[in-house]
């Protein structure tokens, strides 16, 4: 068994099997791959793709836990890398992260650049997608950090730490009748077509908590995944938004009026999730404090320690996390 005949199953099973695309992906050839999976099933007596003609279908269930083991050794060999790395250099390398638009577009901007000016030779690599997408990654060590609020708990392998809390406001245009509302309900938001997130997408469990809590249905007419589309869409009055406080800027939205929400949903929490295994450099270290200062390096490793949900709802039960 070849360390590289486990880099050729993982990478094709990252390739929807699709092996002329692993080929490309890593400069060899479609043949050579193909050869090295026979070689690799004939030594271990068991198919890890199962197989139509010449062509890849679907993995077997032997290959799924092969891929699984696969991985790890895959990224212990890259976590000896950065071992050398940290001692030789560290304060070069590089930090991936993935996370939802909400975050990429308003709350990490700032923390990149603090984080680009201390680390100019690490580059940084954003991916961002769903939050199920984002955990993902994390979870087959595809990316270092996953940042989100949703969805990382279904995840066990991941350690995921609280960073902040935040909570909604309401969006509407100019000489909207909510905007002369004083004391503003639920039932009073209920009375107009919302749009609002996807579902599993920023906080949006809470939203409709809130609703439910007052046997309320809310008429949402239009979901997206961006905050910047939802308010074009409010603009064009389609309905009321609904998006994270963090969203709204008063100077580019100054033709919306921002109604505090604060009293109406129940706050939600921004995770960051990281795999356990990951070695974690110190410039890592150092983008969780910026990103949230109260996870020093020593509570990081603390939580690292945490064997279950319970340790690390424990572990944190007595922070006070800030409010964006």
């Amino acid at each position: 068994m070849k360390l590289q005949q486990l880099r050729y199953i993982w990478e094709v099973a990252h390739h929807e099997l699709n092996v002329s695309a692993t080929a490309q992906s890593l400069f060899t050839s479609q043949p050579g791959i193909s050869k090295q999976i026979r070689m690799l099933e004939d030594e271990l007596g068991v198919e890890i793709f199962a197989r139509n003609g010449k062509h890849l279908t679907r993995i077997t269930p032997a290959g799924e836990a092969i891929l699984k083991t696969a991985g790890e050794i895959l990224h212990k060999t890259e976590s000896i890398k950065h071992i050398a790395q940290e001692f030789k250099n560290p304060d070069k390398g590089s930090l991936s992260i993935a996370t939802t638009h909400t975050q990429a577009r308003y709350a990490l901007p700032d923390v990149i650049k603090r984080f680009i000016d201390r680390y100019p030779e690490v580059s940084l690599h954003m991916h961002q997608g769903t939050p199920m997408q984002i955990s993902e990654l994390a979870a087959n060590f595809e990316v270092d950090f996953a940042i989100a609020t949703e969805a990382l708990e279904l995840f066990s392998d991941l350690i995921m730490m609280p960073c902040y809390r935040w909570n909604r406001t309401i969006l509407v245009p100019k000489g909207h009748p909510l905007a002369a509302v004083s004391n503003l309900r639920i039932q009073d938001v209920a009375m107009y077509p919302i749009v609002t997130y996807v579902f599993g997408f920023t906080g949006r469990s809470k939203l409709d908590e809130a609703f439910l809590d007052k046997g309320l249905e809310p008429r949402v007419v239009f979901t997206a995944t961006d905050a910047d589309v939802i308010k074009t869409y409010v603009r064009l009055g389609l309905g009321i938004g609904i998006v994270a406080e963090m969203a709204y800027d008063p100077a580019a939205d100054s033709d919306l009026v921002a109604l505090d929400a604060k009293h109406l949903f129940e706050p939600s929490v921004t995770k960051v999730g990281f795999r356990r295994g990951t070695y974690m450099r110190k410039f890592m270290y150092d983008f969780v404090e910026l990103f949230a200062p109260h996870l020093t390096a020593d509570l990081v490793d603390k939580a690292y320690e945490c064997q279950t949900k319970s340790d690390l709802d424990t572990l944190f039960a007595d922070i006070e996390l800030p409010m964006y």
